[in-house]
C-alpha cells in the first residue's frame, strides 16, 4: 500500500460513524454506517461517489477526473501521485462523509456550515451541499464562504 492510501485510511477512520474494511478490487473500502463513502486502493487511486451536482462541479473545476469504468454514475477518482496530494484526497472524502453526516446531525445547519469552513468550500460547492440539509431544519439558504 503506498504510504499516501495508508494515511488517508488513518486519518479517515478516526470521522465518526467510519468503518474500514478491505475493497474487494483491492484497497480499503470506507463507509458511513452502512453507505460507502469511498474507497483508495493500493496504489493510490481514491474512488468516491457523489450526488449528479457535485459530481458534476468537481469536474467543472478540475478537483477529480470521471471515474474510467463508470464515466455516466456519480463516482470520481483521484490519483494520489505525491504527499501533496493527500490533504486534496481527504477533502474529497471528507465531502462524501459530510453528505451522510448532514442526514443525521442534531444540527445540521451549523454541521455545514463548520464543514465549509474548515474545508474552504466555494460559493457553488456550499450551496450543493445545502440541498442536502432536511428541510425540518431551517437553514437552507447558500452559504457564503
Amino acid at each position: 500500500m503506498s504510504s499516501s492510501a495508508k494515511l488517508l485510511e488513518e486519518q479517515v477512520a478516526t470521522w465518526p460513524h467510519v468503518s474500514v474494511a478491505p475493497h474487494r478490487f483491492g484497497g480499503r473500502e470506507f463507509r458511513f454506517n452502512k453507505a460507502e463513502i469511498g474507497h483508495v486502493h493500493f496504489w493510490g487511486v481514491v474512488d468516491i461517489p457523489y450526488p449528479r451536482a457535485i459530481h458534476d462541479a468537481l469536474l467543472a473545476d478540475q478537483l477529480t477526473q470521471p471515474h474510467r469504468w463508470l464515466p455516466d454514475s456519480g463516482w470520481v477518482i483521484f490519483h494520489m501521485s505525491s504527499a501533496a496530494d493527500l490533504d486534496h484526497a481527504l477533502r474529497l472524502m471528507r465531502l462524501s462523509w459530510l453528505l451522510y453526516t448532514l442526514k443525521s446531525a442534531p444540527d445540521p445547519s451549523l454541521s455545514l456550515r463548520e464543514e465549509s469552513e474548515q474545508l474552504h468550500l466555494g460559493p457553488t460547492l456550499a450551496s450543493l451541499l445545502a440541498q442536502f440539509v432536511p428541510a425540518h431544519t431551517d437553514a437552507r439558504e447558500p452559504l457564503t464562504c
